[in-house]
């Protein structure tokens, strides 16, 4: 029963001060000798790269991913990967749009830095390794295990931005707890099929932009935001609004390229067809928009920028929303 631990730096690995604030610091091997209890699970420890989340890229994510199925392939139970949680809702998604193993893949990382009173690190750690440990996890496809909480990754999303508890999934509620060192799973959604390798240039030359709508907005700015796109994500208002002078705009640009429509609120559904007003979700849909469902935006720009880079066309984008929306 051995666990791979991959460690990309963030909160979880920073110690000492830096010109500017704590930095990292800390290695796997740093972060392992600090976790009562970690011992009783053999660990394969691998450094990547200590880096912030921000700097991450999606290269390194797929990189990583091809990286984790070599344990497991040479019979690791499971991979835990830590890594800043400014971006981990949106690294666990790509990685689980791609991860093809039945053994869980678990990111974790912190908010509070080894410095500070009461750090999170730790506990978050220990509970990933015995998610990524537990039979029970398998074929749950990657997972986000933090506060002693399991969430799928399609599902979480960061919601505070100090809070210990910043992990939540809104549209489902968390998968199961880790209670006295147990990994409880209370359900089982099913695993969506992994999406083709994409070639790593052709991912880099992708572009895909998400315009947040807001109170009175002008469109003129996405004539200032749209040269040179592959696609788009528009966060509208409630179940899938737009200001009405939005409404052409959108359309003419559903005529160029894919044009995804999520909510902004950050649950509950884009709907299809309850109101029909211009600039509405029907409206918009007969446009041309493909219905993002209930991905929240940052999900649905990771998905159709994947998608894209992959070679899809219009009719597969809205085939895949479905599916995963």
């Amino acid at each position: 029963m051995t666990v791979a631990l991959f460690t990309l730096g963030g909160t979880i690995a920073m110690a000492g001060t830096g010109s500017g604030g704590v930095v990292s610091r800390l290695t796997g091997a740093d972060l392992t000798a600090a976790v009562p209890g970690l011992a009783d699970i053999p660990l394969d420890v691998r450094d990547v790269e200590a880096v912030p989340s921000a700097a991450l890229a999606y290269r390194q994510i797929l990189d990583l991913v091809d990286a984790a199925g070599a344990p497991i392939a040479d019979g690791a139970t499971g991979v835990v990967v830590t890594q800043g949680t400014d971006t981990l809702e949106e690294s666990a998604f790509l990685a689980d749009l791609v991860w093809p193993h039945p053994a869980p893949l678990v990111f974790t990382g912190a908010m509070r830095n080894p410095t500070l009173a009461g750090p999170d690190g730790p506990a978050n750690l220990l509970a990933a390794a015995r998610v990524a440990a537990a039979p029970a996890a398998r074929d749950l496809g990657v997972l986000v295990a933090f506060n002693d909480e399991i969430h799928a990754a399609r599902f979480a999303r960061k919601t505070h931005s100090t809070s210990t508890a910043t992990f939540a999934s809104p549209n489902a509620g968390p998968l199961g707890h880790v209670i006295e060192g147990e990994v409880r799973l209370l359900t089982r959604p099913p695993r969506h099929a992994p999406l083709p390798p994409v070639d790593g240039d052709r991912l880099a030359a992708t572009r895909v932009a998400l315009h947040t709508v807001t109170l009175d907005d002008d469109p003129a700015l996405l004539d200032a935001l749209t040269p040179g796109l592959d696609g788009l994500v528009v966060a509208g208002f409630g179940v899938g609004h737009v200001p009405p002078d939005f409404a052409p705009a959108l359309g003419e640009l559903a005529a160029r390229m894919p044009v995804v429509l999520a909510s902004r609120t950050g649950a509950g559904s884009v709907l299809r067809n309850t109101y029909g007003a211009v600039g509405s979700e029907t409206d918009l849909r007969r446009r041309g928009l493909v219905r993002g469902g209930l991905l929240d935006p940052y999900k649905a720009k990771v998905l159709l920028r994947l998608l894209l880079a992959g070679g899809a066309d219009r009719a597969a984008v809205a085939a895949a929303f479905d599916r995963h929306g």
